[in-house]
């Protein structure tokens, strides 16, 4: 099997060593299954510690399940909710959060993968009229699909909005330790002191096997649960997950992870900015480098190291870092980029 590490995702990255130990501590013995067991309760914990006692977590398989339990426990299926058109949610979900929850989902054009008050007031109209789906939540991601990652001022903008208008604000964090990191700022800073309603807390992109939370925000949840199970996100041997989330939220293990990957693009960045045909296309602020290459060059780079086109078009591309890209990879990818270039 290739051992090459690429550029194409954050999720195609191994498991980080802490965390396989993690899994491989908790598989000893019986324990009680669906979540009543010392795992769980003490990933709870961990979590609690970091965004306040008022944190409800619901552990589920992936980052789709989690959007869709979020979705579902906050809004009717008359409802819609607001995202951007670059969103997880519109974009990548297959339809998942409209044909599981009944919302219509409402995109926003936007450059740079955030949407702003002024953006979206296109959509503050027909409240009340019953010919139209009412909107009820706002969805951002942090950081967004293309890198960027909203400061926590422009989180509290959208979030005092949101409340004014008795809707919420969910975030999509499937990247949201690469976002603290970029801000330096806690996690609790960025999500429940920004006024964040619920969180799609991710961890798959960041060192773990597999596995997503759902955070609630001083809320009450008696129904998520239900909500979960319906979503065929309740996993039986729930330990597993619980066991990653706790290794992951020990000795700052999330934060470590996250740090080297936006180091990594930041390297990468840098390094590409000398190569004159080649165009960053928007700010590296986290873990992912968009460009625009010439598109003869594409292919062959591919086949060295695997990423994603992004705009076939414009012939961009995306390179996402990970906890475990090297130096080394970087520089024989350049190195390689070069040459061929040169060939030209």
């Amino acid at each position: 099997m290739s051992s090459i590490r690429g550029f194409a995702s954050d999720n195609n990255s191994g498991v980080h060593p802490e965390v396989l130990n993690a899994i491989s501590k908790a598989n000893g013995g019986h324990v009680v299954g669906y979540g009543d067991d010392a795992y769980t309760k003490g990933a709870i914990d961990k979590f609690r510690e970091v965004f306040g006692e008022k944190t409800d977590v619901f552990f589920v398989y992936n980052g789709t399940g989690a959007n869709v339990i979020a979705i579902q426990a906050l809004a009717r299926p008359f409802n819609a909710v607001i995202c951007p058109d670059t969103a997880h949610i519109n974009v990548d979900e297959c339809g998942a959060p409209e044909k599981i929850s009944g919302c219509k989902l409402l995109p926003v054009e936007t450059q740079d993968g955030k949407i702003t008050v002024e953006g979206f007031q296109k959509y503050m109209h027909a409240f009340g009229f019953e010919h139209h789906a009412q909107p009820k939540i706002i969805s951002i991601t942090q950081a967004t699909e293309l890198g960027t990652v909203y400061s926590i001022g422009e989180i509290k903008k959208i979030a005092d909005f949101a409340h004014s208008k008795g809707m919420f604000l969910h975030m999509d964090g499937a990247r949201i330790a690469n976002a603290a990191v970029s801000l330096n700022c806690s996690l609790k800073e960025m999500t429940v002191d920004a006024g964040v309603d619920v969180l799609s807390f991710g961890g798959t992109k960041n060192g773990l096997m597999f596995g997503e939370a759902v955070l609630f925000f001083n809320m009450d949840t008696e129904v998520v649960k239900y909500i979960r199970k319906q979503t065929a996100q309740l996993h039986s041997k729930m330990r597993y997950t619980s066991a990653q989330f706790m290794a992951i939220l020990s000795n700052d293990l999330w934060k470590r992870n996250a740090e080297h990957a936006n180091q990594m693009a930041q390297k990468l960045a840098k390094k590409l900015s000398g190569i004159e045909e080649v165009e960053i296309t928007q700010k590296v602020e986290s873990n992912g480098v968009f460009a625009k290459v010439p598109k003869d060059i594409i292919e062959p780079l591919q086949k060295e190291f695997f990423f994603y086109v992004w705009n076939e078009e414009r012939s961009e591309v995306r390179w996402m870092t990970s906890f475990d890209t090297q130096e080394e990879d970087i520089d024989r990818f350049v190195t390689l980029m070069k040459d061929l270039l040169n060939k030209r």
